[in-house]
């Protein structure tokens, strides 16, 4: 079982059943520089995280790459909490059904194009649903993978 703080750059290098020195060669950096991004010493670029994703065959890895090392990812993209096929249905059907509990307010705000000062709060309750599905959404395309993670943040 992996935990919170297992490294994400490890993880799908062991999902993939690479050992480092198979991965490094593939992905055309040295075995150091892997060691340090799986250790955290440092963060791979756009390109080498590219390079991973194909190579481990993890495209979850590139969204996560995005949401835990750069601050547009950290503030803007939904949590992925990944988990197997059926709990991740289970969770983005129960997301899509919140949906409904703030369907009204939808509608109602959306009707003259615009967010009062008055429906500000409501507002923000239904944006915070959305990224619920949104993230729920995400982590069911990318469960398909199965890559034994029980939580992402």
């Amino acid at each position: 079982m992996h935990t919170l703080q297992e490294n994400i750059y490890r993880s799908a290098r062991n999902h993939a059943g690479l050992t480092r020195e198979k991965a490094a060669e593939q992905i055309n950096v040295s075995v150091r520089s892997l060691a340090d991004y799986e250790t955290g010493k440092t963060v791979p670029g756009d390109d080498i995280v590219c390079c991973m994703v194909e190579v481990y065959k993890a495209n979850w890895l590139g969204y996560m790459h995005l949401q835990q090392s750069t601050e547009v990812g950290r503030r803007y993209l939904p949590s992925l909490h990944m988990a197997d096929l059926s709990r991740s249905v289970l969770k983005f059907q129960k997301e899509v059904g919140d949906l409904k509990y703030v369907n009204e307010d939808l509608i109602e705000i959306a009707c003259d194009g615009k967010v009062d000062y008055q429906e500000e709060a409501r507002w923000n309750d239904i944006t915070k649903e959305v990224h619920e599905v949104i993230g729920a959404a995400i982590s069911l395309i990318y469960s398909k993978q199965e890559i034994g993670m029980e939580v992402l943040r």
